[in-house]
């Protein structure tokens, strides 16, 4: 699934290509991907409206426009893809927001996430769901506060939308193994010094991945995990795997032990 720095990435580029743009009108090549409205409903709400600097909690992206907004969740392979024209128009191409410049085109090959359209905030907070706070925002207090009401296996808490929204398998096995915590370490039992690792761990993941989105730092986890051979990149030691929260997750057995 698309983690906070991916949907981070699409907001920028709708922020840059799209926002205040007038929106001339929609082209829906596959109505399915419309959650709760037609591909006429959704033209005739937003046709005419600009895009206004679009917002970002946790997975999801919101495009506020001068009317109504355009939800967008994309599963694990949607993206935003702007375009001068409707040249090169790709199969996955399943919304296309054809512009007074240009256009924005939703594409999304499997079609896991989807496209919602909200008339105000009340609708749009119903459409999200209960959720935590942003991951990108989150302070050391607030964090405390969030562990302190949970129990459970730190992982599984950490990709808990309703907890902390914006966190995935990736960045919550990063933050993990950059704090030395165990992925099935129980929550109630991390002492108040392993909680604010843990949470300088996940501030400093989740910044550097959206600043430097295409090229993640050489020595993190990520660029070993899933290999035949992962091994970890500090220590050498061939990385553990498991499943925890149903997914699969990667750590090393010598600086995040099982036991405290």
């Amino acid at each position: 699934m698309p983690e906070l720095p991916d949907v981070e990435h699409d907001r920028r580029v709708l922020a840059e290509h799209a926002a205040g743009r007038r929106i001339e009108r929609t082209v829906t090549t596959d109505p399915g991907i419309l959650r709760n409205a037609t591909p006429t409903a959704l033209d005739r709400a937003v046709r005419g409206h600009r895009f206004q600097e679009p917002e970002r909690h946790g997975k999801w992206l919101l495009a506020w426009t001068t009317g109504p907004a355009v939800l967008f969740h994309f599963g694990m392979t949607g993206d935003l893809i702007p375009a001068p024209g409707p040249q090169g128009r790709h199969r996955h191409d399943r919304v296309i927001f054809e512009l007074d410049r240009g256009e924005l085109r939703y594409r999304n090959m499997r079609k896991l996430g989807g496209v919602w359209l909200a008339h105000d905030r009340e609708e749009a907070g119903a459409i999200l769901g209960p959720l935590g706070p942003d991951a990108l925002t989150l302070d050391r207090l607030g964090f405390r506060a969030l562990l302190a009401r949970r129990r459970g296996r730190v992982k599984a808490a950490l990709m808990d939308q309703r907890l902390l929204a914006g966190i995935g398998n990736l960045l919550a096995d990063e933050a993990l193994w950059r704090a030395g915590i165990h992925p099935a370490r129980r929550i109630e039992d991390l002492d108040p010094s392993e909680r604010d690792r843990l949470f300088d761990a996940i501030r400093t993941v989740v910044r550097t991945s959206v600043e430097r989105f295409d090229h993640l730092p050489r020595g993190w986890l990520i660029h070993a995990r899933g290999r035949p051979d992962a091994a970890c990149p500090r220590c050498g030691a061939p990385l553990g795997r498991t499943v925890v929260g149903g997914r699969t997750t990667y750590f090393c057995p010598n600086h995040q032990p099982a036991l405290h």
